[in-house]
């Protein structure tokens, strides 16, 4: 709950920085960070990189500017990139490589699990004919809607990529949860990966920024896309403090968040609510013939918010604890009366 009473289940992505991490940024040492001198960007991203087993990493606003400067450095005008058909970078992005790269992207629909079928990816990827588009990428995403890829489906999208001569983006917005609900480190989550966009902001608590992960060379090719998609800032050690603080004590934390939201789809579907199985943070509900619209106000009168949608989705974060899942559950039991 926040400070003002008001239980915001919308996303992870809502938190505020605590007391503590305040602090941090405050203290933080800084320089210019498109001179390369801000000696605490270089710390995140020197941890980041080493906690994935990555050569570099490049400290940006966002993860859709993130995943954005992954596609433009490893795809050129005219190229095409497989993508989930409900994937961030895909559907939720602006349509930003095709806009900006003229990047052709191929979407193509999810398993269950939240992989891709690497039948139908093989049957996606253009023949060497002037006619088609150049596929260049696979991007995946981790977790998926809250579901986490199994390592071995990990593994073997490495090979697939590495047999098909394509290069291998993972948009790991909340790769940490996948870490925490398998019980490995990121770096045996994203080997043999060419890049990885690593979110800040969402269940780590962060209030702003991405990491792009990869090699020093496509770092240093990415660093340039940066600058050309505004993402140069200049004394932003201030924001990559926070950064810090959030790997540094808000990881293995995520299980509560988990726990959370374990406990609130039980208590749904003792209501007779129809609930998706849960993986990491995230509750899917299928709202059936109760009015998503009504739901929400009447809940927003309880001081919760939701999003609108016939399949809500309830994201729990650091910023509710066990009792706030008490009087969710509580509140949709009188709603549902």
């Amino acid at each position: 709950m926040n400070e003002q009473g008001m239980i915001d289940l919308r996303s992870d992505t809502v938190t505020e920085p605590c007391t503590a991490m305040r602090a941090a940024m405050s203290a933080a040492r800084l320089g210019d960070d498109v001179y390369g001198e801000d000696p605490t960007v270089n710390a995140l991203e020197a941890m980041l990189a080493a906690r994935a087993g990555m050569e570099c990493g490049l400290f940006m606003p966002s993860g859709t500017q993130s995943n954005l400067v992954a596609l433009l450095t490893h795809c050129g005008r005219g190229d095409e990139y497989i993508v989930g058909q409900q994937a961030h970078t895909y559907k939720y992005e602006g349509g930003g490589a095709a806009a900006l790269g003229g990047i052709q992207p191929q979407p193509l629909e999810f398993t269950p699990s939240g992989g891709l079928d690497f039948e139908q990816v093989e049957a996606a990827i253009k023949p060497a004919d002037h006619h088609f588009a150049k596929t260049r990428l696979l991007c995946l995403e981790n977790t998926m809607q809250g579901r986490v890829l199994p390592p071995p489906y990990l593994r073997d999208a490495v090979a697939f990529a590495r047999r098909h001569g394509l290069k291998l983006h993972l948009d790991g917005a909340r790769l940490f949860n996948a870490a925490v609900a398998t019980g490995q480190e990121i770096n045996a989550l994203v080997s043999g990966f060419d890049s990885v966009s690593i979110c800040l902001s969402k269940g780590l608590g962060a209030p702003v920024g991405s990491v792009l992960l990869g090699s020093a060379s496509f770092i240093e090719e990415a660093r340039r896309w940066r600058k050309v998609c505004g993402g140069g800032m200049r004394q932003a050690g201030v924001l990559a403090a926070a950064g810090i603080y959030a790997l540094e004590n808000n990881v293995q934390r995520l299980v509560r968040d988990h726990d959370n939201a374990a406990r609130l789809a039980a208590g749904l579907s003792a209501q007779g609510f129809m609930v998706e199985p849960v993986h990491t943070n995230m509750v899917f509900v299928h709202c059936g013939a109760v009015d998503p619209s009504a739901l929400r106000d009447y809940l927003l009168q309880q001081h919760i918010r939701i999003s609108v949608s016939p399949r809500l989705r309830l994201v729990t974060h650091l910023n509710i604890d066990e009792a706030d899942i008490s009087r969710i559950i509580e509140a949709f039991a009188r709603f549902s009366c």
